[in-house]
Formats: C-alpha cells, sequence, structure tokens
C-alpha cells in the first residue's frame, strides 16, 4: 500500500478507536469523522491528484477499503457510496462536471447514489424515476429505496429515465422537492446512513445531467454498480479478518474444562475455517482489482466473482466466529455480532448473491460458444 494509505489506516484507527459499537447500537456515524474523512479525500482513495484525491490504484484502495470494513463496516458503506458517486461521475461526467464535482468530493461534501425503487430492486429495467428536459432545466420525479449514505449527503446521484435512454442527474438534497425518510434500525451497517428518497417535480439546471446525453440504462447501472461491487468484496475481506482476528484471540485466552479452546480440534477447525475464507475472499479480490489496474476486458466478470465469493464467505464466516465466541460473541454491537449483522447485507447490495450467479453463468455460457 502506498505511503498515504498507510498513514490514513493509522489516521481511521485512531479516529474510530473504540467507538464502532456506540455507532452501531446508535445508528448514526459523528458528521465530523465523515467531513474530516472526505475532506482529506480518504472517501473516495482513487480519484486523481489533479482532482484533490490521492491516485490510489484499485489494488491500493481495496486493502485500505478491507482495513476500515475491519473497523466498522457503516464507515466502510460510506467509502462505498462516495466512491462510486466519484467513480460514476469520472466515467459519465463531461470535463466540466468533473472539474466541478470531484474537488467537492476530495473536501468534505458527501454523496450518496440512488439505484433501487419499489418495484426495480435487481430489475433495474422496472426503473420508473423520470428525469425530464423543461427549457433550460430538468424536472425530476419518482423516488429510491435504500440508499446508502443519503442521510449525510449533500449530493445525490439519481438513476432515472431520460430521453428515451437513462441517465444520472445530480440532486443537492436541499433542493425543493426533495424528501429523505431514514430508514430506522436496519439490520446491519446500520450507521450507513440508508434512507428513502423521494422527489416531487425536483427542479435542477440541465447540466446537472451526467453527460447530458441519454445512455442505455444497463450502462449506467453498470459503470456504478461495477465500482461498489469490487469496495463492497474489499469491504467483506475486512470483515473476515476481523472476525478471524477475534476469534483466534478469543480461543486464546478463554478456557474450557482447564484447557483453552484453540487446544481444542474442532475449534482449530473453526479457526482454519475462517482462515481459509480470509485467504480465499483476499485472492479473490486482488485478482480482481489487478484487471481494474491493466484495465482488462476481464474487470467486470472479475469483480462480480469477487463481489459473491467474498461476501458469501463473510456472512459464514461470521457464524463460525459467533459460535466460537459463544456468549461472548452474542452480544449487540460487539465485532462478531455487528459483523454477523453486517456480512448478511452484503450477500444482497449492489446484486443479490443469486444475481451474481446469473451473471457468471452467462459469462462461462458466452465463453463457450464463443470457443
Amino acid at each position: 500500500m502506498s505511503e498515504a494509505l498507510d498513514q490514513a489506516c493509522g489516521l481511521v484507527g485512531d479516529l474510530v478507536a473504540d467507538h464502532a459499537s456506540e455507532w452501531d447500537l446508535t445508528g448514526a456515524l459523528p458528521d465530523a469523522l465523515l467531513r474530516k474523512l472526505g475532506a482529506a479525500g480518504l472517501l473516495c482513495a482513487e480519484v486523481p491528484a489533479a482532482h484533490g484525491g490521492i491516485g490510489a490504484t484499485s489494488r491500493d484502495s481495496g486493502e485500505f477499503t478491507a482495513h476500515v470494513g475491519s473497523l466498522c463496516s457503516s464507515l466502510r458503506s460510506i467509502m462505498t457510496s462516495q466512491g462510486m458517486a466519484a467513480w460514476t461521475v469520472r466515467r459519465l461526467g463531461n470535463p466540466a462536471q468533473q472539474s466541478a464535482l470531484l474537488p467537492q468530493l476530495t473536501s468534505g461534501s458527501l454523496a450518496a447514489v440512488g439505484f433501487s425503487e419499489p418495484q426495480a430492486g435487481s430489475d433495474l429495467s422496472a426503473m420508473t424515476t423520470e428525469i425530464r428536459s423543461d427549457g433550460d432545466s430538468v424536472v425530476v420525479d419518482g423516488g429510491k429505496k435504500w440508499v446508502t449514505a443519503a442521510a449525510y449527503a449533500d449530493l445525490l446521484l439519481i438513476a432515472g429515465r431520460f430521453e428515451g435512454d437513462a441517465a444520472f442527474v445530480v440532486v443537492p438534497k436541499d433542493t425543493p422537492g426533495v424528501r429523505v425518510e431514514r430508514i430506522a434500525s436496519p439490520l446491519g451497517c446500520r450507521a450507513a446512513g440508508h434512507a428513502d428518497l423521494f422527489f416531487d417535480g425536483a427542479r435542477l439546471p440541465a447540466d446537472n445531467v451526467l453527460g447530458r446525453a441519454g445512455l442505455p440504462l444497463p450502462l449506467i447501472v453498470t459503470t456504478a454498480l461495477a465500482y461498489g461491487r469490487i469496495s463492497v468484496a474489499w469491504g467483506c475481506v475486512g470483515i473476515l479478518r476481523a472476525c478471524l482476528d477475534t476469534a483466534v484471540r478469543h480461543a486464546g485466552r478463554r478456557h474450557q474444562s482447564g484447557t483453552a479452546l484453540a487446544a481444542h480440534q474442532l475449534v482449530q477447525r473453526h479457526l482454519a475455517e475462517l482462515y481459509i475464507a480470509e485467504q480465499a475472499a483476499t485472492r479473490a479480490c486482488e485478482h480482481a482489482s489487478g484487471h481494474w489496474d491493466t484495465g482488462s476486458p476481464d474487470m467486470v466478470v472479475s469483480t462480480v466473482l469477487a463481489k459473491h465469493v467474498s461476501a458469501g464467505h463473510a456472512a459464514r464466516a461470521a457464524g463460525t466466529a459467533v459460535q466460537v465466541l459463544a456468549s461472548a460473541g452474542s452480544l449487540d454491537g460487539e465485532t462478531v455480532a455487528r459483523a454477523y449483522r453486517d456480512a448478511k447485507l452484503m450477500e444482497i447490495i449492489e446484486g443479490t448473491n443469486e444475481i451474481c450467479e446469473l451473471i457468471l453463468a452467462q459469462h462461462v455460457l458466452a465463453a463457450s460458444r464463443a470457443g
């Protein structure tokens, strides 16, 4: 990892300290924490230095994401949201939009990205949010569900139907006609600011549409989701590392019938399973990030694979860690209890396990026909 991100790991460690449990229980991250990390460019580390970012590689950014994920999945979720927003602006925004928006995202402004709707979760073709032109303005009507970081965000990047195709529009949260309803007590990542969004005639300058021209819906969705998936995958590596570390420490110091838990072979099997899961997820993420950094045409499929492998291992391994800690792992807010809830959501967000499997199956079928 680069020296800048090594130092960032130390900064995040100092800022998070032992507060993750408290944040999980209260369901809120301190605004000052998010602004401090945002102003340091650490919420979207891959943004180039020309726009105030660190210019990290996907591999370095991934390891940093894993470190944050090992401390607090809610904070890592904010990073994923900010990174998705920045990546979407970089890929779809014109040069003027990039110059205007990216420095905001690396100087303390917070962003959220809205896809899902009540009838358009995994089936984004059912999206009904409308972005319509009206003179030199556009008007947004519709709604989004379960938008991570929306409760904290200053800017909302909203996907919608536009001029027969689709587009992202940048909506300042204080725009008249925008309503935010925070989701109370979600299963996992409780402090990640999940919220439902409602748009009723929200009027914006036409220049707020990224790239201005309508684009195919699959393109705009894949663009943002690709970043979200690699970020979630690395975040799951962090969950796995936290579970492994916690279980190993507990097994070494907890005694049963006069013998350390770590001396029991069945407990050793659990620890081996945790280690195998962490290593498998890490290698899948390294493989995918390597494709990001080289611009490989296999980037999309390797990212889906990394997300699927890492999320599945994290969900199963968190349960194993709870088993090792037993009652000590059952206290709400504690490390493995948080991991148990947080990891399950990772099998749902940015494409469910089933959607990932469909994408991977379609890939191998296409490769077989091409061969």
